[in-house]
């Protein structure tokens, strides 16, 4: 019989909303730059992408750890393809639209290549599964409220791109500096974008570091400072609510609309999910 999931402290419960809150914040200073400002997509990124390296390796290098893994070559490719068609998505995108298309491809990745590998899914998470993927379909089915195909398709890789990443450090000894290794080594061939880059104003450079250095740099020295403390179950299902704090933050703070195709969707994708997550501790 599986344990139960013992209540999380104050403090850790404190630090997992501080987490889950910067990784919305990357879907909303993203697309408030996009639409806001003058800057474009490419510019974003590079710019993302070298914030997250400095304060990373600022973070790593104040800490003094000893030697060990400094990320790999296949993590700076998957955090790069991440990360240039996030913005590029974002460019039509609604933010809740894309935190979602985002989640539910990286837990879709992830329980995909489980399967490859050999992982047993019991009748209830096969239902989570097929739940999860009818809501993507709803997601972008046409209709007035449809996301455009081409930025809905470039979030879904950004979505495979981040759950490889996130396979490829799933037995990292130190994740922390795994990271800033990844974005060390990412930063430079960030500098690839620049033919596309060609509008750039201080706002939006601004939204790009605060997306690079808080809401990714310190958002995931926070997460890696407390997954010791959280089981497997809890630190999946936490990630749950990032879609959502990333629509209900936009619908206040940039206008945006909630639509019944966003709602069914969540609640089938966050549904499914969920079930996939938590049927695999029942008899």
């Amino acid at each position: 019989m599986a344990h139960p999931i013992q209540p999380l402290p104050i403090r850790v419960i404190l630090q997992v909303v501080l987490a889950m809150s910067a990784f919305a914040a990357n879907s909303l200073l993203c697309r408030v730059a996009l639409t806001q400002t003058t800057t474009d997509p490419a510019s974003f990124t590079i710019i993302r992408i070298l914030a997250g390296a400095g304060t990373l390796g600022l973070i790593v290098l104040l800490r003094k750890r000893g030697p060990g893994n400094n990320g790999s070559w296949q993590g700076a490719l998957s955090l790069l393809v991440y990360a240039a068609a996030f913005s590029f998505a974002y460019v039509e995108l609604p933010t809740g639209t894309g935190a979602l298309l985002l989640f539910g491809s990286v837990q879709a990745t992830m329980v995909i290549t489980g399967l490859y590998q050999g992982e047993y899914l019991r009748i209830i998470q096969w239902v989570g599964l097929v739940t999860a993927f009818s809501g993507l379909v709803v997601l972008v089915a046409p209709g007035i409220h449809a996301p455009a195909p081409h930025r809905a398709a470039l979030m879904a890789i950004a979505g495979i791109a981040w759950g490889s990443y996130s396979l490829l450090g799933r037995k990292q000894s130190d994740p922390l500096k795994a990271t800033a290794g990844n974005f060390l080594k990412a930063a430079p061939f960030s500098l690839l974008l620049l033919p596309f880059a060609d509008s750039i104003d201080s706002a939006g450079a601004t939204f790009a570091i605060l997306s690079g250095s808080i809401s990714s740099g310190v958002g995931y020295a926070i997460w890696y400072s407390i997954l010791p403390s959280l089981k497997a179950a809890q630190a999946a299902s936490v990630q749950l609510t990032v879609p959502i704090i990333a629509a209900s933050a936009a619908i206040f703070i940039l206008g945006e609309s909630l639509t019944w195709n966003l709602v069914i969707a969540s609640f089938a994708i966050l549904g499914g999910i969920a079930l996939v997550i938590f049927g695999k501790n029942r008899l």
